[in-house]
């Protein structure tokens, strides 16, 4: 047996190796908190955000699963309802309720407690039209009397408080997958400031950003990495075989278990700007007259 320092003992076979591009260097330990900056200690808490039902599996479930097994605090955000998700016209009007009951039980298959999967309950392959923070009558979306993808966000971060944030990576071909990258990179902003003080507490800080990947490539390349047991890739495999609906299912597990036991993810710097910080591009060129 093996002591680790996150609140559980891990046996060797479950096990798996978070690694770290940094400066030239190569960072791999079992224990992540070597191996991922800033690290809070028993605060440590991580949020995916998924655009759609199935997207944290098939972009993360290997560190999901990882995480969970290290003992670190995970939750889970769908935001979409998954309407637009039917491949036969029967399933039109129920997909939704078909696909709500699947992610329930894919999120179980990793090890997630029921009251940290949050639905946000927007509809499917439209996102665009969800964008921001505004007034609304009551509904589905509708939180402290607003809606849209910043009010939602806002609030997820604020009833977490994630210390990290998994979402999308901002090239993924979906738009949808670039919407979430978007408004959730300038939530993570707001969410430790003072704005919309409804939605709760601000943040003492902004958490870590990274992205996974679903659909297509990063936008350079990634500079974390996991890989974890067999036992772990069988378990994302059951977990993604649970969306059974959709009818690609058996061309993603092929996939999936093709591609192995590794998993890669992209760190990202909140782009703040330095005051002065093209002070020397201009100082430094000779003036034409």
């Amino acid at each position: 047996m093996v002591q680790w320092s996150h609140r559980k003992t891990k046996t060797l076979f479950l096990m798996s190796t978070f690694e770290h591009l940094s400066n030239g260097i190569r960072l791999s330990s079992t224990d992540p908190a070597n191996v991922f900056p800033n690290w809070k200690g028993e605060r440590e808490c991580w949020l995916f955000v998924s655009p759609h039902d199935d997207d944290v599996i098939l972009g993360s479930g290997l560190l999901f699963l990882s995480a969970v097994e290290a003992g670190i605090k995970v939750s889970a955000c769908v935001t979409t309802l998954g309407d637009s998700g039917y491949c036969t016209p029967e399933q039109r009007e129920t997909i939704a309720s078909v696909r709500r009951a699947e992610t329930l039980d894919s999120f179980r298959i990793l090890g997630l407690p029921e009251d940290r999967l949050f639905f946000l309950n927007y509809h499917d392959c439209g996102l665009e039209h969800y964008t921001g923070h505004y007034p609304a009558i009551p509904g589905p979306t509708t939180i402290a009397g607003s809606t849209g993808l910043s009010n939602s966000f806002v609030w997820l971060l604020r009833h977490v408080r994630p210390t990290r944030v998994f979402m999308p990576t901002s090239t993924d071909i979906h738009p949808d997958h670039q919407i979430v990258h978007r408004e959730m990179s300038i939530c993570a902003f707001h969410a430790q400031g003072s704005i919309w003080p409804e939605l709760g507490k601000p943040l003492e800080e902004i958490p870590e950003l990274y992205e996974f990947s679903t659909y297509s490539d990063f936008p350079s390349p990634p500079d974390f990495r996991v890989i974890t047991s067999d036992a772990l890739l069988e378990r994302k495999l059951t977990g993604i075989m649970a969306y059974r609906s959709q009818e690609q299912i058996g061309a993603l597990i092929q996939l999936h278990r093709e591609n192995g036991t590794r998993e890669y993810f992209r760190h990202l710097v909140f782009p703040f700007l330095v005051p002065g910080k093209y002070n020397n591009l201009f100082d430094s060129t000779p003036v034409r007259k």
